[in-house]
C-alpha cells in the first residue's frame, strides 16, 4: 500500500493511493461520514503504532466507500491537495547513517569506510514534504548539497533488537534527501546544525508498506539535479544493511513507532565532483528509488 499525507482546505488528512488514478483516499472523511470502524487513529503515527491492523484499517474503509454512492466524494485528486511528509512530524530526531556507502565515503576524503555505525540526527523541524520549494538558506551557507536516500520508518517500539527480527519493527519505507550545508558541518565540526535548517529534510512522496517491497537490498536509488543524473546507485552496497541498522540501533535508543532512519547515500553528491557544484537558487533536485516513487523538490 502506498500511503500519503495531504492538507485540503485546511484539512489535514492521510490515505492510500487510488489504483489507477492521481489521487488519494481521505480515510478520515470516509471513516467521519460513514462510521465503519469503531474507532480509527486521526494521527498516522498513531495508526502505524497498529502495525498491520492499521493497513486492513484502511483497507475496509476503502472498501466501504466504493460501495457507497458517493465513492468520488472520498477522492482528492493530487491537483488539488497540499503534499505533506508521509511522516509529517518524527516521535525524536531523524536518526542518520553516515557513510553508509564505500564509494561515497571514498569521495568524502575517507581512504576507507568506517568499520563501526556513524550516527548523527537532523531535527524534526527539518522535514519537508514532495513538491516543497525549500530555501538554501543563501544567508546561511554557500555549500547546500543533495544526498538521496532509502528511509525507513519503524512500526513498532523496541529496544535491543535481535538482527534477525528487525523486520518486523519496520512498518515501511519512503525517500529522503538528507541536504545539508557543507560549509556549516565543517565550521561547527559536528552534524547537527547542518543537517537541520528548515526544510533540509524532505519526505516521501509515499510511505510504501513494508510488504509491497520484501528486498530493501536491491533498489536502485537515483538523483538527478535539474535532470542530469548525479547519484545512481543500489542498496545493495549498504555496508550495513536495514536490518543491521535496526538491530544496532536499538541497541542504544528505544525505537518508537513513527520513527525514521536514513540508510546513507550513494556517491555522486556535489561535494564530491570536481570541481563540487552546490545547490543553487531554481534547481530542481528529484530523488528517485525503485518500488517507491520519486521525489521532487525545487530550490529558491
Amino acid at each position: 500500500m502506498k500511503i500519503l499525507s495531504f492538507k485540503l482546505g485546511g484539512h489535514v488528512s492521510f490515505g492510500p493511493k487510488v489504483k489507477k488514478e492521481e489521487a488519494v483516499w481521505d480515510v478520515l472523511a470516509i471513516q467521519n461520514e460513514l462510521q465503519v470502524l469503531p474507532s480509527f487513529s486521526s494521527s498516522i503515527v498513531d495508526g502505524i503504532a497498529l502495525g498491520f491492523d492499521f493497513v486492513e484499517q484502511i483497507r475496509k474503509l476503502v472498501e466501504a466507500a466504493e460501495k457507497s454512492d458517493r465513492a468520488n466524494s472520498f477522492k482528492r485528486e493530487f491537483t488539488v491537495i497540499e503534499w505533506l511528509s508521509p511522516i509529517p512530524r518524527t516521535p525524536k530526531n531523524i536518526m542518520c547513517i553516515g557513510k553508509n556507502y564505500d564509494e561515497h565515503a571514498k569521495e568524502m576524503g575517507a581512504e576507507a569506510a568506517p568499520t563501526d555505525l556513524m550516527v548523527f540526527t537532523k531535527s524534526p523541524t527539518a522535514i519537508a514534504a514532495d513538491g516543497q520549494t525549500i530555501s538554501i538558506h543563501a544567508d546561511l551557507s554557500s555549500k547546500m548539497d543533495y544526498e538521496g536516500e532509502l528511509a525507513v520508518v519503524i512500526g513498532k517500539r523496541g529496544k535491543n533488537i535481535p538482527k534477525n527480527l528487525a523486520y518486523d519493527y519496520v512498518f515501511g519505507y519512503t525517500i529522503a534527501n538528507d541536504l545539508t550545508a557543507r560549509d556549516l558541518q565543517e565550521k561547527h565540526k559536528q552534524f547537527f546544525l547542518g543537517k537541520s535548517l528548515d526544510g533540509t529534510c524532505p519526505l516521501g512522496p509515499y510511505l510504501v508498506t513494508k510488504d509491497e517491497i520484501p528486498n530493501p537490498q536491491d533498489l536502485t536509488v537515483v538523483t538527478k539535479v535539474n535532470d542530469e543524473v548525479r547519484q545512481n546507485g543500489s542498496t545493495k552496497d549498504m555496508m550495513f544493511t536495514v536490518e543491521s541498522l535496526v538491530s544496532i540501533l536499538s541497541q542504544h535508543v528505544t525505537l518508537e513507532p513513527g520513527d525514521v532512519i536514513l540508510t546513507g547515500t550513494p556517491a555522486g553528491v556535489g561535494k564530491g565532483m570536481n570541481p563540487p557544484q552546490f545547490l543553487k537558487a531554481g534547481d530542481t533536485v528529484k530523488v528517485s528509488i525503485q518500488g517507491i516513487g520519486t521525489l521532487v523538490n525545487h530550490f529558491e
